[in-house]
């Protein structure tokens, strides 16, 4: 029995045909009017009461209930909403109430796994159990996630008989011998055995897809490699569609998307928030309402969405994958421009390209729109009597979008910023050519808004105690008013509305914000000695219970071989172990601390004594060699204004409140966020901006203040 019949057989008596239409042209889900329609209606408010009420302890937060009425009064007046609200708010259900006061699915956003984790497995079943009695019926919820996080039943069947393209690359092979025509199902099997470990995890994934109900790879565990992973599953530009698709009434993404427009609450991420903006609006469910948290991300997943890039490796399978499709000669010419963009890369050197495109990679480029646009006139249009149509339209996808990558580079637009790419670290060999969006505000103002109303919310929204900013990147173009916040603004009939909810957290008697101002302003890369010297003294005063977040690795490094040389503390290094093994450690062990770069800086949460001190090396300010940030700080200078300031500082102002919002995390917590750098509180104008970016700490420059505090810490 092949794979095709096996799943097949476990499939089809389960899914229902319904699930075989297409998101595209899918009606809304019908009405759901039990509890929820006519004057019998309940509040918002009175949803948040018994959310709250059913919780062991639960008591009313004066920001929570604030928050909801603000997001009641935005759905019922149709205007759009930034609420900044501190850690401890409860924003979660904040949220979640109004949204079940809405007619048709309400979809919420973030970017975290951590946090859709939290909604899907606490938050949203308690609410569920909460407001049944109210509804009189139970809220339904679901997740939504990309085509490509899904089991796909022709992958799995055509992993046994393709060429293992990403398997075959991951053996170390070189690609010798790549043009073995895809057919032979036997070259595959024998290359699978002999990988070993690879081949086992297939056969896992095989034995996984006859007991699964989602085809979710989150549910397969233990999991298995990307490399292996993306031999069974379907990017989204690669699918044929459910229609043409043998497997269409057992899909698993289409069965997601069906539960999608039958829920209350979907559930989603911003980055396939930002591919369905980018694609028309067409895979979320249509909606009303639209929950935007850890909505300071969203322009940078916006920004990675409309991303592209170019390596020899992708034009390479590309060409492996359609020469069964295309004559000789024309799969031969996809291979020669993989071959020059090879050569091209390896004469140009890492950075943003301010002049153009260098010559041999222009004639790189050039090559490849020409080969990959006569590779898609030979392999044609995908007739309704195609043998394979998964595979044909595989194969046009990717030269589809090696064609459009190339055309975009070659046309040099100026909204487009393009560089070479040649990470430090395991993957050096890795050389890429990108270009992306110079902004995505445009983006966003033209496609985030209509027809709906957004709730943008997150801990860091209002930098330097505003709002403009962040509704700039957002693509709200006016500024919200300094003194009356929640007043409403319009621009190009966006009419929006900003709040500021704060923290039931008492910072200023919680937590110390101190600034070591008397060191030197850091200057070389790594830690300074001075630095490391003040980073030993304030350890070892309170014994431990230290998260120190870096600026870059070598730091991070160069700090934990200090401390382990010249204490008796154990210190864990990002990067060293598994991040949550890391973590469980650090929060078990108070003689102990944690010390990593950027992504511990919003991605730690060690509530109580485990976590006192958080030490923050520098301003976390863009490195002058990330392209896009470089870039759009000089066409802010090109256009007379300061780039510095209206790129560099909002980005570190995001990081500094996010890297010291890991302090305080419950009403009990106590501790001191220190700064080693002294352009906070030195600097004129920025300094103080950052600094009222932060939650409202009791600050100090003292050092024997902020030593007597660390005492007190430790003795008690």
């Amino acid at each position: 029995m092949t794979a095709r019949d096996d799943a097949g057989d476990r499939y089809c008596h389960r899914v229902t045909p319904a699930t075989t239409t297409s998101t595209a042209s899918a009606p809304a889900a019908p009405p759901r009017s039990a509890g929820r329609s006519g004057n019998g209606r309940p509040s918002a408010a009175q949803l948040l009461a018994a959310a709250v009420g059913a919780v062991p302890g639960g008591a009313a937060r004066p920001g929570q209930q604030e928050m909801t009425t603000a997001i009641a009064d935005a759905i019922r007046s149709r205007h759009h909403l930034l609420v900044q609200a501190g850690t401890g708010t409860g924003k979660s259900l904040a949220y979640l109430a109004p949204a079940l006061t809405v007619d048709g699915p309400v979809v919420v956003s973030t970017a975290t796994l951590a946090l859709q984790s939290q909604l899907v497995e606490h938050d949203l079943p308690r609410l569920a159990d909460a407001v049944e009695p109210i509804l009189r019926r139970r809220p339904t919820f679901a997740v939504l996630k990309g085509r490509h996080h899904y089991l796909c039943l022709a992958r799995l069947e055509d992993s046994a008989e393709e060429e293992p393209t990403d398997l075959f690359d991951a053996a170390g092979d070189n690609g010798a011998g790549g043009g073995a025509g895809s057919g032979n199902g036997g070259g595959g099997t024998r290359w699978l055995g002999a990988a070993g470990r690879l081949g086992k995890q297939v056969q896992r994934v095989r034995d996984w897809a006859m007991e699964t109900d989602t085809g979710d790879r989150d549910e397969l565990d233990p999991g298995v490699d990307d490399q292996v992973w993306r031999q069974v599953s379907m990017p989204a530009r690669e699918c044929v569609g459910a229609a043409r698709c043998p497997y269409g009434e057992e899909c698993f993404a289409e069965a997601s998307r069906f539960r999608a427009r039958e829920a209350d609450v979907v559930v989603t991420n911003h980055s396939l928030l930002a591919v369905d903006m980018l694609a028309g609006r067409h895979i979320v469910p249509p909606h009303k309402l639209l929950i935007v948290d850890e909505a300071h991300e969203l322009a940078d997943r916006v920004s990675s969405a409309a991303q592209a890039e170019l390596t020899p490796e992708v034009i390479d399978r590309a060409a492996r994958r359609a020469r069964p499709l295309l004559p000789p000669e024309t799969a031969e010419q996809l291979t020669e421009a993989g071959d020059a963009l090879a050569v091209g890369l390896g004469e140009s050197p890492a950075g943003r390209l301010t002049s153009g495109l260098p010559p041999a990679l222009h004639e790189a480029c050039t090559l490849l729109e020409s080969a990959t646009r006569a590779a898609l006139e030979k392999i044609g249009d995908i007739k309704a009597d195609d043998p394979d149509p998964v595979r044909k339209q595989q194969a046009k996808s990717v030269l589809d979008e090696l064609s459009t990558t190339a055309q975009r580079l070659l046309d040099e637009a100026e909204h487009d910023v393009a560089w070479v790419e040649k990470p430090d670290g395991p993957a050096a060999n890795r050389r890429a050519l990108v270009v992306a969006p110079l902004s995505v505000a445009g983006t966003l103002a033209s496609h985030l808004y209509e027809e709906r109303t957004v709730v943008a919310t997150s801990a860091t929204l209002a930098l330097g105690g505003r709002f403009d900013t962040v509704a700039r990147s957002l693509g709200l173009e006016t500024a919200a008013p300094a003194t009356e916040q929640a007043e409403a603004v319009t621009d190009d009939d966006l009419s929006w509305r900003s709040l500021d909810v704060g923290s039931p957290f008492d910072y200023p008697k919680q937590g110390i914000l101190y600034v070591a101002a008397h060191l030197p302003r850091p200057t070389v890369s790594g830690l300074p000695a001075q630095a490391g010297e003040e980073l030993l003294s304030l350890i070892g005063t309170l014994g431990g219970r230290t998260l120190g977040l870096f600026s870059s690795r070598r730091a991070a490094q160069q700090a934990a071989e200090l401390v382990r040389a010249r204490t008796g503390l154990t210190v864990h290094v990002q990067g060293e172990q598994a991040l949550p093994l890391l973590v469980r450690r650090f929060r078990e062990d108070q003689a102990s601390c944690l010390f990593g770069v950027m992504s511990l800086w919003q991605g730690v949460d060690v509530p109580g004594d485990a976590c006192q001190l958080v030490v923050i090396d520098r301003l976390p300010f863009p490195r002058p060699d990330e392209p896009l940030a470089a870039a759009r700080a000089a066409a802010v200078d090109a256009a007379g204004g300061s780039g510095f300031a209206a790129v560099s500082v909002p980005i570190a102002a995001v990081r500094l409140a996010q890297g010291a919002g890991r302090l305080i995390r419950s009403t009990g917590d106590r501790g001191v966020v220190a700064v080693l750098d002294s352009r906070l509180e030195t600097a004129r104008g920025y300094g103080a901006f950052l600094r009222r970016s932060l939650p409202p700490f009791w600050y100090t420059t003292r050092p024997e203040v902020v030593q007597g505090a660390l005492r007190r810490l430790a003795a008690s």
